[in-house]
């Protein structure tokens, strides 16, 4: 039987600074990407069972989210109107997860290790199956996206791994049909570098995902505190530097169908857990 339990969360809107261009404490400018203001989203505070929220994927059967936590097999639903508690249920003894994509009423999670755990809710019960990426256990791999494709389905983004170069981020797609994984064209680490004036830069992307009105790739790096937009074959178009006072740990990235993009942040050392929502300007 399932075990399921309810969380409240609170709500709010947030406007850190007045323009898209914002600036921090540094006095550096941060510029939102088109079609959407960074300084205004709308906030929805995480509860402590949240702090590590690693992934986020849209369910829009009723304008929610699900979303995980990194090191423990839980599941969490958020209402984004705050209409409703957090609903949670474990699936999993503890494991490093990292990012989830909900597609068809099945639930694809990613492990650190590059491992696809897949869950489907039958009555009140949850089935699940797992495949490993190969030499998981023998390569120094981590990933921590996981994203869906119209026309190469789910794909993997490195944060590291031994394939990797200086120049380049490896990238796989995943058949739930067959298990398999198979390598994709790489990311052009360089273009994104030279997109922010840098010489060399090492790029660890923490999510991914499409947007569905322009069909563009974000892509989400907490260390470089970066967000790259790619085209659908992950060639590099731009790339935002972003404000660390407002994305302290992005971790988790989706959107709805409207293009409207959501965001978490991991617990900071000043602030909680949170969902930033940007609404997409028509």
């Amino acid at each position: 039987m399932l075990t399921l339990r309810l969380i409240s969360v609170t709500v709010s809107w947030l406007a850190l600074c007045f323009f898209s261009s914002c600036s921090s404490g540094d006095n550096k400018k941060y510029i939102s990407p088109d079609n959407y203001d960074f300084s205004k989203p709308y906030r929805i505070n995480l509860p402590l069972a949240l702090d590590e929220v690693s992934g986020l994927s849209y369910y829009p059967q009723d304008s929610s989210v699900f979303a995980i936590v990194d090191e423990d097999g839980l599941l969490f639903k958020i209402y984004l109107n705050g209409s409703g508690n957090i609903k949670e249920w474990k699936y999993d003894k503890k494991r490093d997860f990292e990012d989830i994509v909900v597609h068809d009423s099945v639930f694809y999670i990613l492990v650190s290790n590059g491992d696809i755990e897949t869950l489907k809710f039958i009555g009140d019960s949850i089935y699940k199956t797992k495949s490993d990426f190969p030499n998981a256990g023998k390569k120094l791999n981590e990933f921590e996206s996981l994203y869906l494709d119209d026309s190469s389905g789910l794909t993997l983004i490195c944060k590291s791994c031994e394939d990797d170069t200086k120049r380049e981020v490896s990238v796989y797609n995943y058949s739930s049909e067959s298990s398999s994984y198979a390598s994709r064209k790489k990311i052009d680490v360089v273009a994104i570098a030279n997109s922010i004036g840098e010489s060399k830069l090492h790029f660890k992307p923490s999510g991914a995902a499409v947007n569905p009105v322009t069909k563009e790739l974000f892509i989400l790096a907490s260390v470089n505190k970066l967000l790259v937009i790619a085209d659908a074959n992950g060639n590099v178009k731009k790339t935002y530097q972003l404000n660390p006072a407002m994305f302290n740990q992005p971790e988790g990235i989706t959107f709805t169908p409207s293009g409207d993009l959501i965001i978490s942040n991991e617990l900071g050392e000043k602030n909680a857990a949170t969902l930033l929502v940007f609404k997409r300007k028509k």
